[in-house]
Parts: structure tokens; sequence; C-alpha cells
């Protein structure tokens, strides 16, 4: 098929102009050529925010007049892994959009929180396995292991994945601390990384200012960026030297961290792997430890 001469990621009437329905997209379609039924896919995106998150394949083709396939091969031509991957870019994105009160409209009741919870999450893990490739994983394990010295960094309820890679990576042997904090804290954390150091940033649902900047920094300073985020475009992912993209989205009006728990565990187990012997004396060193300070009941 021929490219029409409309933009991606606008509509084809927007001759190239900035179009503020599409203002809620950001970079989340790149700049491409489209054919004309592609164009009317992307359309459909554009004007449709709440619909493009949540409708399944079918209606957005009927919505587009195209067929299902059509909507497979937009997303990949818009650089996706199909249109699952896309949708949950777009959800991301709408989810940061929409108030924290209308996030709670949005999912609406539940008749059990705890299974639908639980569904959900098995559903983000699906999404997150879908859209990172062992390769991607195992390229960012190797910059770990060879590290001089790692710094995760994630507030809030990220903070929640970060401490659990800096808790579980100080028992193998790893010099990885994390930094939970902020400002001045955060600045100097990272003023004293340079080329051999690695920085793990941790950020869903709304980017933070402060620790993409910081990200940003680090990046310019050689420092090697590792990020995990519900975004595969945005800042943080044009600066990461690996990016590991996991689903995010809550049933309530928080995010699920559990997606990015599970990338962190693949990413500690790989770091095991890297340096067994090395982790495995630390680990028997760390249980004396515990031992001798009398930590635990049994």
């Amino acid at each position: 098929m021929s490219p029409s001469t409309a933009p991606s990621g606008r509509p084809p009437s927007s001759n190239g102009t900035s179009d503020p329905a599409s203002a809620w997209l950001g970079d989340a379609l790149p700049d491409v050529l489209l054919t004309k039924s592609q164009g009317r896919v992307v359309e459909v995106i554009v004007r449709n925010p709440q619909l493009s998150s949540y409708a399944d394949i079918a209606e957005i083709a009927q919505r587009a007049d195209v067929n299902n396939s059509t909507v497979v091969r937009t997303a990949q031509h818009l650089g996706y892994r199909g249109w699952p991957d896309l949708q949950r870019e777009l959800r991301a994105r709408y989810l940061v959009m929409i108030s924290t009160e209308d996030t709670l409209v949005e999912h609406g009741a539940h008749r059990s929180p705890l299974h639908d919870a639980l569904n959900h999450d098995i559903e983000n893990l699906r999404l997150t396995l879908d859209a990172n490739t062992a390769d991607e994983a195992q390229s960012a394990i190797a910059t770990l292991a060879e590290a001089r010295s790692i710094t995760v960094v994630g507030m809030g309820s990220f903070a929640g994945p970060a401490s659990v890679m800096a808790h579980l990576g100080t028992i193998m042997g790893y010099p990885i601390t994390l930094e939970p904090r902020g400002g001045v804290h955060l600045a100097s954390s990272v003023n004293r990384l340079g080329e051999g150091d690695v920085l793990v940033v941790i950020n869903m649902w709304r980017s933070m200012r402060e620790i993409i900047a910081a990200a940003e920094a680090a990046h310019q300073a050689g420092v090697k960026v590792v990020a995990i985020s519900d975004m595969r475009r945005g800042r943080l992912a044009t600066i990461a030297d690996h990016l590991l993209v996991v689903a995010s989205e809550g049933i309530s009006f928080f995010q699920s961290v559990t997606a990015a728990n599970s990338a962190v565990y693949g990413l500690l187990t790989g770091m095991e792997a890297a340096h067994p012997d090395r982790s495995r004396e630390t680990i028997r060193r760390t249980q004396q430890l515990w031992k001798d300070l009398d930590i635990f009941l049994d």
C-alpha cells in the first residue's frame, strides 16, 4: 500500500499542524507516514481517549471502518508490538490526564475487590511479559552485573519495588543503594555518579520532574540508566540505555506495582546468576549475621 501524505499521530485533516485533541497523547504516536486506513485508526485514537484506552480491537476497527488486522498493523507501524502494547501506552497516558477521583469512577465498583485486584494484576503481568523480550532483559542484567555501583530511585508507591531491588541486591553483595527521597538528597546521590555506575529509575503514572531531570543529568555524566516505566516513549525512555515496560494500572485510584516488582525479581535473579560465587558467599555471611544479631524468632 502506498502511504498517504497525512502525518502519523494526527488525523489526516490536520495537515501536520498541532491538534489540541491529541494533546493527551504526548509523543505516543511518532511522526511517520500513514496509509488512509491507518490514518482512520489514528483519528479514532486521537478523538476518543477513553474508548481507545479500553475498547477491544474489534470496536476500534469498527469505528475506523477497517478490519482487525489493520489496527494491528497500524500499531506495529507506529513502533509498538501490536495493539495490546499500544493500548497499554494509551491507557497509561489517559490515566495521567484524568483526575484521581475520575480514576475511581472509571474503574467503578467491585463485587470482590481482592479477586478483581488479583485478576487485574494477572493481566498486567501478561501485558508486561509481552512488552519485553528476553534479550532486552538480559542486556539490562549485563549492565547491572558489571556496574561499579548501582543507585535505585523510586518515590511514593514506586519506592516499594525500588526498596526490594536495593535490599536484595545488597544481600547478594552488589554495591547498591536506595534513594527514595527527592530534592537535595536526590541531587547529592546522582551527583556522585559517573562512568561505570548505573542509575535505576522506577517511575510510573505521572513522570516526576526531578527524577527525570536527575536521570538526564546522570546520563550526560556517562552513567548507564536502566528505566522501569509504564511508558514506552517520553523523556525517560529517550535517555534510558535499557527500558523495561510494565503495566501499572490498578483497580482503584492507585497504580499497581505488581508487574514492576516482578520485573525487579527477574533482574535480581539474573544478577545473582551473573556472579553466583560472590552472591552465595555474601548470602551465607548475611545469614550468619542474622543469627549473630538474633534478628528472627526461629
